[in-house]
């Protein structure tokens, strides 16, 4: 492989080095990140030599090459573009980058509140295993135990600002224990707590600003926003001060700076006023859920999942954490309880009524993940994919949401959903049930009458009129199968010849089973045949090779000839259009063989299984020659 040949094409495909903002790579594939997609040709990036996929994913163009190649051709691709090495890190950092504003502004929510949440699941959970216990055994909440947990499950939320405060801390690029002071500040004993103030406790006035707006000297126990936002401008200041200040005295000046500043204006002003707006979206979203009769509820079950889909569901952490500081209610986590598990049930639906093994294979583990929270195997693997049943998941998870808010279900904690947010609901252990049930009844049983497999529906739409239809291109009849009896865990044979074992093949990609496993066929008759029924998943457009998603789930490459993407076309006729159906025995493609072979190319041709991983044995069944259809590999289902 010209290795410096392939970063060119690639660095040419992508729109030249000025359209590259960052480039790193791991052990497959390249991982750039493009200034501007619409310069990118994904066309000519997947019919590069070496090039063995492409996909976008997280903000990254992502170029499949294969182990131990990449590498080499990285080091080209960095030279060539005259750009420095990057991590995985750094890619993801420019990715990151070039989000939307209010995208990066979420995933820094995000990216805060994820650590911290296993803290506040654990006391949560104690909390609410505590109040279950209360209530059932009376006596038990005098004992000294009892207290003495009782004081264990709320050190976190009597925390929470520190907690925050350094979580906040390392997103922004500050110090941390100079963040942990400035949370500590915020709850400082000599502040009245804010929840005694809030139950009528008497304050004092702390500062006046000229007399016309007094800040009473209340602390800020359960608050989230204004945390945030003064470690933020610790984190800002922090940072400047650490490039002014010269060396000899930035030890002692920069922190001490950091914390008066910072300490005076988040007392005076950031808290004040941060605490006020974060009381007026606390209100909102307890005014929204409490709409009567549901409402509120059910327009939040239905959107919830879009907002994954988004990537803008982190915002409710913010909203999760200040409920529960507020009065330990957290009536936001039922509606995503009630939107997630309906997704679920929504995937598990496909996953029942499919006939496509592989879409099978994928929506059921996808909608037990989903049962336990993880939804975005499920929206983005499945429903997403299907359109049908995403809807049918959000009008189930509406539908649960308002059940949650009827029956006010409320939890201890947040970041847990699913199944296991039972254990953080047990004072509303039946309405969570009732909520759980609900949404996934509804969602199930929409996208099981919704949900028709690709092939159904094509199946079942209008004919097009006689003079819609293109005219033939000359395609010779499909081969017949002579009455014989077909086994779906068998490849057929795609041509006419010789069987030849992979290993066997003059070319080591093929040979080493990198591109997946299979047998070889040395041509007889220049026709590729389709071994099953199925669709057209990539026809490239020299070809001489073509990829195949058969009916069963199996996903197959036919490559004519070894090396042969340098006739550039010459020689191949394709029979066939990319994303269209075929019925075995159809020609697909025809072949000069003897053109090929003056070129000096070999016309060997591997049969290979892309999806291996989905088999748990595949095997060479043919031994000597075969004619079209004749069993070629035999395959077992992990």
């Amino acid at each position: 492989m010209d290795y410096n040949k392939c970063a060119s094409e690639i660095l040419s495909a992508i729109g030249g080095k000025e359209n590259l903002a960052s480039a790193a790579h791991c052990a497959t594939r390249l991982r750039l990140v493009i200034a501007d997609n619409s310069k990118v040709s994904k066309s000519v990036l997947e019919n590069i030599e070496g090039v063995k996929g492409v996909f976008e994913a997280s903000g990254q163009l992502q170029i499949i090459i294969g182990t131990g190649t990449v590498n080499k051709v990285y080091d080209e691709f960095i030279a060539l573009a005259g750009v420095e090495a990057a991590s995985k890190d750094d890619v993801k950092a420019a990715a990151a980058a070039q989000s939307p504003w209010y995208k990066r502004a979420v995933k820094t929510l995000g990216d805060i509140f994820v650590p911290i949440i296993p803290a506040i699941v654990a006391t949560g959970l104690l909390n609410g295993l505590l109040g279950g216990l209360g209530r059932a055994f009376p006596a038990l909440s005098d004992s000294q135990f009892f207290g003495l947990l009782n004081l264990f499950s709320n050190a976190a939320l009597v925390f929470l600002p520190i907690l925050i405060a350094v979580s906040a801390a390392k997103i922004f690029g500050g110090n941390t224990y100079l963040g942990a002071v400035i949370g500590m500040i915020m709850i400082h004993p000599d502040l009245v707590n804010a929840w005694s103030a809030g139950s009528g406790a008497e304050t004092s006035t702390l500062w006046s600003w000229f007399g016309l707006w007094n800040i009473q000297n209340t602390g800020y126990q359960g608050h989230v926003i204004p945390v945030v936002i003064a470690v933020l401008a610790m984190s800002k200041l922090e940072k400047k001060l650490h490039k002014i200040v010269p060396e000899v005295i930035d030890l002692f000046v920069t922190p001490l700076v950091s914390v008066l500043v910072t300490g005076f204006l988040t007392l005076t002003v950031i808290g004040p006023v941060f605490s006020q707006i974060e009381s007026w979206v606390l209100d909102g979203a307890k005014a929204l859920i409490a709409i009567p009769f549901g409402i509120g509820a059910f327009i939040m079950g239905g959107v919830y999942a879009p907002t994954v889909v988004a990537g803008v569901h982190h915002m409710y952490n913010a909203i999760e954490l200040a409920m529960i500081a507020d009065n330990g209610q957290n009536t936001w986590m039922p509606i995503a309880t009630a939107a997630n598990v309906a997704q679920g049930a929504a995937a598990l639906a496909v996953a029942f009524k499919t006939k496509q093994q592989k879409t099978k294979s994928l929506a059921l583990p996808a909608s037990l993940s989903a049962f336990m929270g993880i939804t975005e195997p499920a929206i983005f693997g499945v429903n997403v994919r299907f359109v049908k049943p995403l809807v049918a998941g959000m009008i189930g998870g509406a539908c649960g949401a308002v059940v949650a808010s009827l029956m006010k279900v409320y939890a201890t904690a947040n970041g847990v959903t699913g199944i296991f947010g039972f254990l953080i609901t047990t004072n509303c252990f039946f309405g969570y049930l009732v909520t759980f049930a609900v949404a996934s009844a509804v969602a199930f049983v929409l996208s099981y009458i919704m949900y028709k497999d690709p092939v159904e529906a094509a199946a079942a739409a209008p004919a097009p009129a006689v003079q819609d239809v293109p005219a033939a291109k000359n395609q010779p009849e499909a081969v017949s199968t002579d009455g014989r009896e077909f086994d779906e865990s068998c490849v057929y044979s795609p041509l006419k010849g010789e069987a030849v074992a992979m290993a066997d093949v003059p070319d080591e990609t093929f040979a080493s089973d990198v591109l997946g496993v299979g047998a070889a066929v040395e041509p007889a008759e220049g026709k590729v045949v389709a071994p099953a029924d199925g669709e057209v998943s990539m026809l490239f457009d020299t070809h001489h090779a073509i990829g195949l998603t058969l009916d069963n789930g199996m996903e197959m490459l036919i490559h004519v000839g070894i090396n042969t993407v340098e006739l550039n076309g010459e020689g191949y006729t394709a029979h066939i259009a990319d994303g269209e159906r075929f019925t075995r025995g159809q020609t697909l493609i025809t072949f000069d063989m003897d053109l090929i072979k003056s070129r000096g190319y070999k016309t060997i041709t591997p049969v290979i299984i892309t999806n291996p991983d989905d088999y748990s044995e595949i095997a060479k069944t043919a031994d000597g020659k075969v004619d079209f259809l004749d069993k070629l590999i035999s395959t077992k289902k992990a």
